[in-house]
């Protein structure tokens, strides 16, 4: 099968050596995503916020590999707060509320910029 590679065009693409998105077939992978724009981080304290925009922000991704979010399977959610998981959750809820991807919520100590509160990557599958 062939790969395909989808940039986002960060420089740290290249030094870190790694892509936005990684298509073999009908599978994507999208790499972990966090609340940043050209202007630098979207919601700042806001889990909420952060993860409306992370999920949208893979929409877009999603929508130019020609998958859309029905064919998301699984979903892995990094939080630097577990107890702001029914932000995260609702937020996550009203993007597959009717899709229901197998999902993962896990703490963990930082992100690579301290206003990054979450940072989800994703798997989706077109049948």
């Amino acid at each position: 099968m062939q790969r395909k590679i989808y940039s986002s065009g960060a420089k740290w693409e290249d030094i870190v050596g790694y892509s936005r998105a990684v298509q073999v077939g009908n599978h994507l992978e999208i790499s972990g995503t966090v609340a940043t724009d050209e202007n630098g981080v979207v919601g700042k304290g806001d889990f909420y916020e952060q993860t409306r925009f992370i999920l949208n922000k893979i929409d877009k991704v999603l929508q130019q590999a020609g998958f859309s979010l029905q064919d998301i399977v699984r979903t892995r959610m990094f939080v630097t707060d577990i107890s702001q998981w029914e932000a995260i959750g609702k937020a996550h809820g009203e993007f597959f509320v009717n899709i229901k991807p197998a999902t993962s919520m896990i703490e963990i100590s930082a992100l690579i910029d301290p206003d990054y509160l979450i940072e989800i990557e994703v798997t989706a599958i077109k049948e």
